[in-house]
This record gives structure tokens, C-alpha cells and sequence, in this order.
């Protein structure tokens, strides 16, 4: 009980505990007529007690009295009884009450589970009270308040800090033997390269690229690359339908000679056609296999480029390389514009993060993943490679589990959720997602827009009409969604590929903006782990991208891996290494 003292300046309280469920089931007056005695006089008061003591003499009294207040005292230190109802000058207030258990700190210390977001302020009567995610003070965990800290969970503002790029800047300086020989090379009229490439828009990119270094090796023209039409999407995009082909000619113009078609002296001649290009070729190899049999017929036809020229090249191809992909591939005018116009209503309300979701059907399919969304969904995609089993990419000894913790599937939407979230991502965060549509509809996406309701494809900015001229057309669709991601902010793929891969290297290029590189190797078992404290979780999965957030990363120590995705030191270049590698 609450007894009140008339003759004290200041109203000393104390409390007690009581169920929630009591709680609410009663009124506010009726909690006060509870909880407070009724006013007595301090004349009737004093007399009583008087009266009180004056039965009580006895030595034995006083010894039992002793003890058993100590016996209280040692009780109250053992147990914390008032940790129910936190301080406050209302004591049992039904709306302070429930304006706690929405806020979900009754139900922490009552063994409930909290998912609430990462920081929330409990404004308490005037008294502002920091939780962390469990609905657990800062202060019992041990964990001194930082108002700085919070703020910056709050809104984010770490989650969009971009990386150090460490003063790394473009640098693409030729030697003097590269220049020399260029003059030969685009002066020369006998020799033409064709090639056809395949894929994806930005399958099709890395093959240009590598298509550009291959006619500078043989000192042949190039004729503008010849798109296969894409078996899986029917896409009979050409080559001037997707790129700048005036702007590609020019940036080129010192390295090799780009043509539109063979002259009329060549129109004629059958190209001599090569199947049989290894893996990885090097520009010696190139050499000793094509180049007698270009200078003799002319023209020579290669299929197939995908990584057939070698990763480690002579510096001034590697230049070349860079050249091709970040300044001579830009995207033609009507695709440039409306990727711009999304990109901007994306910027509109401040920075943005850019998803590449790889959920589609056969994507599932070719990496021998599940997609995790109900049995039934799970059945198809597993029926479908059964009865399709060359569509399986590679390892095909390995179960799904097995795939899954190597880190070989891509994400599913709820964990590219949880490790948003673990990442510092506000509930605000503007998301642009780029990809095809996910096996499952709306389904597969659900977990994303629940906890990120600002989420959004090109559909969803596009103003009516605005894409009806790119309609069914693959390789459109899939360079606008390049443009608005490689203006975002941020960036995350949820699975490796060519637009992952081209997107980092571009990004890198551009200064380093931040991209989020998902450890999924080392993450998965953590995400696997039910009991593991979302705090606790949160911390390991920050600690394992540490370094994964598009920091500078020198190609030196990746042998094999492609300039184009590691531009360092190659293509870029700071103060400490601008004279090693020009």
C-alpha cells in the first residue's frame, strides 16, 4: 500500500507488482482506491501510535522486531520487486500501462520476444528511456546510453556511409609502345573481326568487352558485335538498340577501329569461323592461332566469348578493358533517359538502396537452390531440373543443404531482410530492386515489404506509358535497371553474376560507393540459429561485412579475377602508386 504523509514537503512513493492482466481489467479510480489508505490526521495518528509502543516494552519484542525487519531488508536486496512498474509520479496508471506493454518493454520482462526495430524511445511521462532491440534498458545489459549512437540507428545514417576509397581515382594512361602501334591498327583496312554474342544484357557487355581487346590483339576492325537472340526471353535487341553506337565508335577510336558492317571489298568473303576457342587464351595464344588465318581470309567469325580471353592481361589491355566497360558502353539515348528520369524520383526524398534479386524460375532451377517459399513451390523447381537436368550450372554431386551453406544459392527474401536489417537499414530505407520477376509473385517478396514498405521496381516509377516503348525486351528492361542501380547509394546483390560483377567494378570506378558484398558462407549458419539473441546476431553479421562494403580491393592479390570487377591498380591509381602503373 501507498501511505501519504501530509507533514513532508516531498511525496515519497513506493509500488508493488501487479499482472498485467489485473491490470487492465481494472479502472483507474479503482486502482487508486487500492492502492491509497485514506487520509488520517497526524493528531489521531501520533496518538496511536503512543498508544502503540506503550503495550510493546518487552526486550523479547524488540529482539523479533529486529529480526524480522532484517529478514525484509536481506529479501528485498535477494529479489527486485518493483521491476514491473518503472518510476514514475502516476504509480499504476492503466494508461502508462499499456502505453508500455505497445511499446513491448512489459512484455520483455515478462518472457515475451521482441522483434521490434533496432532502437525505439519510450517516452514515459516526460522521461525519455532508451530500448535496445530484446525491450531491454541500455542500462541493465550494461551498455552505457549513447544519444549519438541511437540517433544514428535511428535514422540510418550509418547504413548509407560511404566507404574509404583511400584518394583511388580513374587512370588510364597508355605507354608509348601502346600509342605507337595504334596508329598502324586503326589505319588498317585488311583485316575484320566479327563476333556474335549471347546471354543477358550484361553477358552480352563482358563479351563486347573482351570482343574490343581480342581485334586489338590481331590488329583487326571490329564489326559492331552481333546479338544471338536470347533463347529464354526471345529478346532480338541489336547492338544500337541497347548502346550508344556513335559514342562507342568515338571513345574507340585510338585503340581500334569500330565498323557498322564489312566494306564492300570483304562483303563477300566467308569468314573463316572458330569453335574451338580454350578458356582463359592468352594474347599469345590469340596470336599464334588467328592471326595468319585473318591476315589470309580477311575476316574472321568467333562465337562463344564468354571467358575465353584470359583475366591477366599486359597492363595496357587491362587499361583497354576498363576503357571499353566504364567509358565507350554507355547506354543509348532513349534507355539513358528513362533510367535517368527513375533514378532521380528515386533520389527525390534522399538516398536509396538498389536490390538485385535473383529469384526467377530459372534461376532456382540452374542453381540446384529451393526457393523456400511452401513445399509446393519448392516441388516445381525440384520437378523442373529432374526433368531438365542440363540446365544444372555446375556441381551437380551437391545436394540443396550443401549448396546452401557453400554459400552457392542466392538469398530468399527473408534473409536478404534479416540482413538489411542486421546491417543498419531504417524501416525508411527507399529500395529499388532490380531483376526479373520472382518465382512466386508478390509471395516471394513479402517479407522485404513488410519491414521496408518503400519498395519499388521500374513499374512502380515509371509514369503511364513510360515503358511501353522497351516492352518485352529483356535486355532493355535489364539495362535500365543497370543505370538507376548504379546511381543508387547502395548497393546489394542477393547472388552472384555478371551484373553483381560489372556493377562492383563500376561502382569501385565511379569512387568507390558502397556495395554490400553478402558473406552467405559464413553468415548461413547464424541465420540458422533460432536461439541466437538479436543483438548478438546483429553484431556477428556487422563484424563479418566489415570489410565487404565496396572498400578498395587490389586485383594483384585475385589472380584470375577480371579487371572489370577489381579495377585496382590497373585502371585506378593513387598518390602512393600513380607512377608504378602508368
Amino acid at each position: 500500500m501507498a501511505k501519504s504523509k501530509n507533514n513532508s514537503t516531498t511525496k515519497k512513493l513506493s509500488y508493488i507488482s501487479v499482472p498485467s492482466q489485473i491490470i487492465n481489467s481494472l479502472s483507474s479510480s479503482s486502482l487508486q482506491s487500492l492502492l491509497v489508505s485514506p487520509k488520517k490526521s497526524s493528531r489521531s495518528k501520533s496518538s496511536s501510535c503512543l498508544s502503540w509502543l506503550s503495550n510493546h516494552r518487552t526486550p523479547k519484542f524488540w529482539v523479533f522486531f529486529l529480526f524480522l525487519f532484517g529478514m525484509i531488508g536481506m529479501l528485498k536486496l535477494g529479489f527486485n520487486l518493483d521491476r514491473l512498474v518503472p518510476y514514475s509520479p502516476y504509480p499504476c496508471s492503466t494508461t502508462q500501462l499499456h502505453d508500455l506493454v505497445s511499446n513491448k518493454y512489459l512484455k520483455s520482462h515478462m518472457g515475451f520476444t521482441s522483434h521490434g526495430e533496432n532502437s525505439h524511445q519510450v517516452e514515459v511521462l516526460g522521461e525519455s528511456q532508451p530500448l535496445i532491440s530484446s525491450g531491454v534498458l541500455q542500462s541493465e545489459v550494461g551498455v552505457e546510453p549513447d544519444s549519438g549512437k541511437v540517433g544514428e540507428e535511428a535514422d540510418g545514417s550509418e547504413f548509407w556511409k560511404q566507404p574509404d576509397g583511400l584518394g583511388y581515382r580513374s587512370c588510364l594512361d597508355l605507354t608509348t609502345e601502346y600509342k605507337r602501334a595504334s596508329e598502324g591498327i586503326v589505319k588498317d583496312r585488311t583485316k575484320y573481326l566479327i563476333v556474335v554474342v549471347s546471354g543477358g544484357m550484361n553477358q552480352q557487355r563482358n563479351q563486347i568487352v573482351d570482343a574490343v581487346v581480342i581485334a586489338r590483339i590481331l590488329g583487326a576492325a571490329l564489326v559492331v558485335p552481333i546479338f544471338q537472340v536470347n533463347v529464354i526471353w526471345g529478346d532480338e535487341s541489336e547492338f544500337s538498340d541497347i548502346f550508344d553506337l556513335k559514342h562507342f565508335k568515338e571513345v574507340l577510336a585510338d585503340d581500334v577501329r569500330i565498323v557498322s558492317a564489312l566494306p564492300s571489298t570483304h562483303i563477300m568473303t566467308r569468314p573463316v569461323e572458330e569453335k574451338r576457342t580454350p578458356l582463359h587464351a592468352s594474347p599469345n595464344w590469340i596470336r599464334s592461332h588467328y592471326h595468319k588465318r585473318i591476315k589470309r581470309e580477311g575476316v574472321l567469325l568467333l562465337r562463344g566469348l564468354d571467358s575465353r580471353l584470359s583475366k591477366d592481361l599486359p597492363s595496357d589491355l587491362q587499361k583497354l578493358r576498363c576503357k571499353v566497360a566504364f567509358h565507350a558502353l554507355r547506354f543509348a539515348p532513349p534507355i539513358l533517359g528513362i533510367g535517368t528520369k527513375l533514378a532521380e524520383r528515386m533520389h527525390n526524398k534522399g538516398p536509396y538502396l538498389a536490390l538485385h534479386l535473383r529469384m526467377e524460375k530459372d534461376v532456382w532451377v540452374r542453381t540446384g537452390c529451393l526457393p523456400g517459399l511452401n513445399p509446393k513451390y519448392d516441388e516445381i523447381i525440384y520437378n523442373e531440373r529432374i526433368r531438365r537436368p542440363e540446365l544444372l550450372t555446375g556441381r551437380s554431386n551437391m545436394t540443396y543443404h550443401e549448396r546452401k551453406l557453400a554459400g552457392l544459392c542466392p538469398l530468399n527474401a527473408v534473409e536478404v531482410t534479416r540482413l538489411l536489417k542486421a546491417l543498419g537499414a531504417p524501416k525508411s530505407a527507399r529500395i529499388y530492386w532490380a531483376g526479373g520477376q520472382p518465382f512466386g509473385g508478390k509471395e516471394a517478396l513479402l517479407p522485404l515489404i513488410e519491414e521496408f514498405p518503400h519498395f519499388y521496381n521500374k513499374e512502380d516509377l515509371a509514369l503511364p506509358g513510360e515503358l511501353e516503348p522497351f516492352a518485352n525486351r529483356a535486355s532493355v528492361m535489364a539495362a535500365i535497371d543497370y543505370i538507376v542501380s548504379e546511381n543508387s547509394d547502395v548497393f546489394m546483390p542477393s547472388h552472384g553474376g555478371n551484373m553483381g560483377h560489372v556493377m562492383q567494378g563500376h561502382r569501385a570506378y565511379a569512387g568507390h560507393k558502397k556495395y554490400i558484398t553478402p558473406d552467405k558462407r559464413h553468415m548461413l549458419p547464424y541465420f540458422l540459429n533460432s536461439s541466437l539473441p538479436e543483438a548478438e546476431f546483429n553484431r556477428i553479421i556487422k563484424e563479418l561485412h566489415r570489410d565487404s562494403l565496396g572498400q578498395p580491393d587490389l586485383r594483384s592479390s585475385r589472380v584470375g579475377k577480371d579487371v572489370t570487377k577489381y579495377p585496382i591498380p590497373e585502371c585506378m591509381c593513387n598518390e602512393t602508386n600513380t607512377h608504378s602503373y602508368m
